[in-house]
């Protein structure tokens, strides 16, 4: 069953490559029981043309990258080190006749199954990738002359409006204008939920529609869309090195000429000792030797399974909703000790709501009808939060709100007039013929109505009616429900220090603060002193340790661009907090942040891991080829068989099902 799943998923390529594998060795084993029947009675020279076969079949494009090679001056690589010892050994079973032609072949045989199965390990993981990122739209459903045309979402301006039915991928940012309909995000935000959409509501590029027929205005041209930014940040990913693997690269150039050396050094050195002090050289003896020193230090498990893992993290961290624009980013958030945040639109939702009503001297309802009304005509968030909330029918538990899906009240402009906004303070206005106020403290004081204070953090809206307090309403900005979790999580996963930083007010930071859990409370900043506080913060900590800023606005720009690592909210974020940022979090859910940590550490543990297992298996093969211990078998397990674990391992970073 694995063998079939195995060649059904196996490229053009690749399945000639298994060919080219299997005839090779078909053949390998036809001339090898052939040899022992008849090596007396056919000249050596035949065997040897034979042997060719089965070697030029499965290392022709090796022997051939290598002359590549040595024509551009670029002599030392993997396919180099190949070529010459196997060819080396060749040629010692030829001059020697003791028809030892199969490790020659055995060692290229076994190369070229490390390097199909290096092949098939990254092919799975671009596949997975590439299905997790295939959100691209085809084009988008625009109407002329009263028919729908498909068209190329580049060609679609601002402001047109598209049809998306049901199955199609959103092609462009936009708001409903017409029809209700379910939202696959999953491929965004790595979310399996549907997303309930209606007219007026935000739809983004890469969701596909489920459900009903949507009408959308475009509000982005589709270079500046969600997906085409998704696209970018994927493809670009890997183009971003981390130091591990600038350190790989680094150590190849220098290792491997360093080992050719050696190797020429361990075939002449000893037979020219030998030599002058009289006593026999044994050429192919030390010449077999530096041949199985070649083969072993093949640098292949480093040089695939290192930028393998980070290629694999990404695809992983990928498919949980977080893009993460390079392995060094991956690998700085691994070493995050210290994770600063925004208030506003991180850790809460961003929108403000009618929390609770207090002090009134008539029904609940009734006061936030009166003050829904009065708030009718200002554009004002806290307005906005009043009106919604009425229109929303909320019904009082002791003081506190909840909506009521049965009621549908409605706001009548009628009702009002004589409208006053008094800027930073509040409003006046007649309803239903009764003058109403409604705002803060000062608006209060100066119409000379005693107010009653509110023991809960947020915005207080006072209402008085006719001259006499009529009681106020609590408004503030909801946490978002897994905003606990999250710190939580971010402790569990190794952070020492949480801090927000915000522009909110002290009391109302400090309260969402301390219901989170969150170490330290810096409020009332403006966009510079943000960036005073993280470089204050940056100076504090560790000398190895990293500083992450979490942000979601456009005043966060700044900040997510001086911390170690900058991670945006993506649904709801800015443009330019997306362009600044290191790392996007597709469905703004801060739990995410953790997941990322986990997920860079795991992929750092498995490199760290490849590192060590590889060099320390090299180093000890190579000592023991030296000493002339090692045959040229146990130099395969050194190369390929050391690849193939170390690609195994990496792979591990793909699956992050038991980090979540």
């Amino acid at each position: 069953m694995f063998k079939r799943k195995l060649a059904i998923s196996l490229n053009k390529k690749q399945k000639k490559m298994l060919a080219r594998i299997l005839i090779s060795a078909a053949c390998m084993i036809l001339l090898s029981l052939a040899y022992r029947a008849w090596h007396e009675t056919v000249h050596e020279p035949i065997w040897f043309l034979l042997y060719l076969i089965p070697y030029l079949t499965v290392g022709y494009d090796i022997l051939k990258k290598a002359w590549k090679g040595i024509l551009r001056r670029q002599v030392f690589d993997e396919n180099f080190l190949m070529a010459i010892a196997t060819i080396g050994a060749i040629a010692i079973a030829l001059i020697e006749k003791n028809g030892e032609y199969t490790e020659a072949i055995a060692v290229m045989l076994f190369y070229q199954i490390g390097e199909l199965f290096q092949s098939y390990a990254i092919g799975r993981s671009r596949k997975n990738i590439s299905a997790l990122m295939d959100i691209r739209p085809d084009y988008a459903n625009v109407e002329q002359d009263g028919e729908w045309v498909q068209t190329d979402p580049d060609e679609v301006p601002i402001g047109t409006v598209i049809l998306v039915q049901p199955g199609e991928k959103i092609p462009i940012d936009g708001v409903v204008t017409e029809g209700v309909s379910t939202l696959d995000t999953s491929a965004l935000t790595g979310e399996s939920i549907p997303r309930e959409v209606k007219a007026d509501d935000e739809v983004i590029s890469g969701c596909i529609n489920l459900s009903g027929l949507l009408k959308v205005r475009t509000t982005k041209e589709f270079g500046e869309s969600t997906v085409s930014k998704i696209l970018d940040l994927v493809e670009n990913a890997t183009s971003k090195k981390s130091r591990s693997e600038n350190f790989i690269s680094r150590f190849a150039r220098i290792y491997t000429p360093a080992v050719c050396y050696s190797a020429l050094a361990l075939a002449l050195i000893p037979p020219l000792f030998l030599l002058l002090t009289g006593r026999p050289p044994m050429w192919s003896s030390w010449v077999y030797r530096a041949l199985t020193f070649l083969v072993i230090s093949c640098p292949c498990a480093l040089v695939v399974s290192i930028p393998l893992s980070f290629f694999a993290g990404i695809g992983g961290a990928s498919r949980e909703g977080v893009l993460i624009k390079g392995s060094n980013y991956l690998e700085a958030l691994s070493a995050t000790k210290t994770v600063a945040f925004d208030k506003t639109g991180t850790m809460t939702k961003g929108v403000f709501e009618v929390q609770a009503i207090h002090h009134s001297i008539m029904e609940d309802e009734k006061l936030l009808e009166i003050a829904a009304h009065a708030e009718l005509f200002s554009t004002h968030p806290i307005a906005k939060s009043i009106r919604t909330a009425y229109l929303d029918g909320i019904v009082t538990e002791g003081g506190r709100v909840r909506a009521n899906p049965d009621k549908s009240p409605a706001l009548d402009p009628d009702r009002v007039k004589d409208v006053m906004e008094i800027g930073g303070n509040g409003i006046t206005a007649t309803v239903d013929g009764k003058q109403v106020a409604a705002g803060n403290s000062k608006l209060m004081a100066s119409l000379g109505i005693t107010h009653l204070d509110c023991h809960l953090t947020g915005t207080i809206v006072h209402v008085a009616i006719d001259g006499t307090y009529a009681g106020h309403i609590v408004i503030s900005d909801v946490i978002k429900p897994t905003a606990k979790e999250a710190i939580d999580a971010l402790h569990c996963a190794g952070i020492t220090r949480t801090v927000m930083l915000t522009g909110d007010a002290a009391p109302v930071a400090s309260a969402v603060a301390e219901t989170l859990g969150i170490d330290e409370v810096h409020a009332e900043l403006l966009p510079a002193d943000k960036v005073a506080a993280v470089e204050q913060l940056l100076s504090e900590k560790e000398k190895k340790s990293v500083l992450a800023f979490v942000g979601d606005g456009i005043n966060d720009a700044p900040v997510l661009s001086r911390a170690d690592v900058g991670i945006a909210m993506g649904a709801m974020g800015s443009d330019a907090a997306i362009e600044a940022a290191d790392i996007v979090l597709m469905d703004d859910d801060p739990k995410k942040i953790a997941l990322a940590i986990r997920i860079a550490k795991k992929c750092m543990r498995i490199v760290y891991e490849n590192i060590y297992f590889a060099i320390g298996v090299k180093l000890l093969c190579l000592l023991l080829g030296a000493f002339g211990i090692a045959s040229m078998w146990l130099a395969i397990f050194a190369d390929v068989g050391v690849m193939v674990l170390a690609v195994l391992n990496a792979i591990r970073t793909l699956f992050t099902k038991n980090l979540r």
